[in-house]
């Protein structure tokens, strides 16, 4: 296996010179998922701010009981669950396999040199869609489930199946099951490198609040061109042991 450092060194590599359309991929990735998130943020801050507002000091269940039956609450708490329901939706239909494109796109870096990453994104993410649409939300189910649990084997969970989106897009014959177990028999014994390259990257993750976030912008691509090698690694491994799936 190798270490942090060939993994980081193989995406700088990569990134060198393709800086400004990583950039741009992430700035596009974070603004659909602002877009999204925020009105949901709003609206949980704009009932927060209403329940402090007519609750006050009394939050007894008595207290709660009457601010729920409030006509204006009512309607809060109806735009609240339509707010969710929508991002819920949007998150399943275009993040979810945009995660998959955006993940694919550094791994065609990483590994072809192919720094056509916006078009190259677009393209995997909307290429057999709703195969990725459907594993991608399995896998999510999955790890809520386990995190029902306890949160350690749902974080455990989430390392095994962290494998996912590139199978997915290596294999797009194989079903949401297949491909998610697949991840899970590569990621046997590799668990704990991947979240130890996950690690390597706290101090500039530090740094970059520093910059009020902005910096998350370059250290997230490349976070995910160390993963995409990390991932060419266990792949090698797998096929080299003759797989098990």
């Amino acid at each position: 296996m190798k270490t942090n450092q060939q993994f980081k060194n193989q995406a700088l590599d990569a990134l060198s010179g393709n800086w400004g359309k990583a950039v741009l991929l992430t700035l596009i990735l974070f603004i659909l998922i602002g877009a999204f998130s925020g009105p949901v943020s709003y609206q949980s801050v704009k009932m927060q701010t209403y329940m402090t507002e007519h609750l006050g000091s009394n939050s007894s269940i008595y207290g709660m009981l009457s601010l729920m039956q409030d006509p204006e609450y009512m309607a809060i708490q109806q735009s609240v669950n339509g707010t969710n329901g929508l991002f819920i939706l949007a998150y399943i239909l275009l993040l979810a396999p945009l995660m998959v494109g955006y993940a694919n796109a550094f791994r065609l870096l990483v590994v072809k040199g192919d720094n056509d990453m916006v078009p190259n994104a677009f393209h995997i993410s909307f290429n057999h869609y709703w195969n990725k649409v459907w594993t991608m939300l399995w896998m999510y189910i999955l790890i809520s489930l386990w995190s029902l649990l306890l949160i350690i084997p749902g974080i455990i969970k989430g390392f095994s199946y962290a494998m996912t989106p590139y199978i997915l897009e290596d294999n797009p014959e194989l079903s949401a099951t297949e491909a998610i177990h697949r991840s899970r028999m590569m990621m046997k014994g590799h668990k704990f490198d991947l979240f130890w390259l996950y690690l390597s990257f706290i101090g500039w993750a530090f740094l970059c609040l520093l910059t009020l976030g902005i910096g998350y912008i370059w250290l997230y691509p490349y976070i995910q061109a160390s993963e995409a090698a990390f991932y060419e690694e266990v792949k090698a491994d797998y096929e080299l042991n003759g797989g098990l799936a």
